[in-house]
């Protein structure tokens, strides 16, 4: 039976330097990441998904990317569906 809570993390992006414009290119388009700002090095996103795990295999997605230094989780929070309540 799949999870229904639906799950949010923010999470801080380090980019290294020159890589900046291939990173938020590359963050825009995985489902469930938004960008919400950032600085000249970090960039501030959430994640979006059904899991803990699919949150998990994001963010380990993230840190794979090439440009990213460190991609770390912030804050996770969890909540039933609307169609569970």
């Amino acid at each position: 039976m799949p999870d229904a809570r639906w799950h949010v993390s923010s999470a801080v992006v380090s980019v290294a330097q020159g890589a900046m414009g291939a990173v938020r290119e590359g963050l825009t388009a995985l489902e469930g990441v938004e960008l919400h700002g950032g600085d000249d090095t970090r960039l501030v996103i959430t994640i979006e998904g059904t899991s803990t795990g699919e949150l998990g295999d994001r963010l380990t997605e993230i840190n794979l990317m090439q440009g990213v230094l460190v991609a770390n989780m912030v804050f996770e929070h969890a909540e039933e569906t609307e169609e569970d309540r």
